[in-house]
């Protein structure tokens, strides 16, 4: 799953790019259906989070990330963070199951480590944790191309990517916006 690096040059971290295959495992697009209903694709998606590979995930465990991807989304395309504290509060009701202790073996660092619960529920909480204490939450977004809808990871250094691929989406919509702006103008 490893993703070659971007034009900019900055690599996406193996947590954020975990997250991201998790949120597009979700039906989105013309031509991408809901990934997790096949166990082999299952495995593969969740396996950064803690998956066995020789173990197919149970029907409970799906229902259950299937629910946190879910409110996952409805954090990313809250269009700010007060609207975004509902899903939030979601979150942490989803991730309860999950007990964490903090681990200050390392001098002047704290880590998160999971001692109970759902193993897997547990790897993409403790997934989520990291990119929001790190700083690079933010940077995972829906591409603006509303037939599209794809989640990324913004390697701007402006933090202002809008496309997933610009010249796939990014270029279509800019076309679209050019020809509606020309047919608005008189004589166009």
């Amino acid at each position: 799953m490893a993703r070659e690096e971007p034009e900019s040059g900055r690599r996406i971290p193996a947590t954020a790019e975990a997250i991201v295959d998790l949120l597009n495992s979700r039906p989105h697009g013309p031509a991408c259906p809901e990934t997790l209903q096949d166990p082999e694709t299952a495995s593969a998606v969740l396996r950064p989070f803690g998956q066995p590979a020789a173990e197919r995930p149970s029907p409970q465990r799906m229902a259950k990330i299937r629910g946190l991807r879910t409110t996952l989304m409805d954090i990313i395309t809250a269009p700010d963070s007060a609207a975004a504290a509902p899903g939030w509060a979601r979150l942490a009701e989803r991730a309860s199951p999950v007990t964490l202790r903090q681990d200050f073996s390392e001098p002047g660092k704290v880590r998160l480590r999971q001692v109970g619960g759902d193993p897997v529920l547990g790897g993409i909480t403790l997934a989520v944790a990291e990119l929001v204490s790190d700083g690079t939450w933010p940077r995972i977004r829906i591409c603006a191309n509303e037939r599209c809808d794809h989640a990324f990871y913004d390697t701007t250094r402006s933090r202002t990517q809008r496309w997933h691929a610009y010249d796939t989406c990014g270029n279509k919509s800019n076309v679209a916006a050019y020809r509606a702006r020309k047919k608005a103008r008189p004589g166009g």
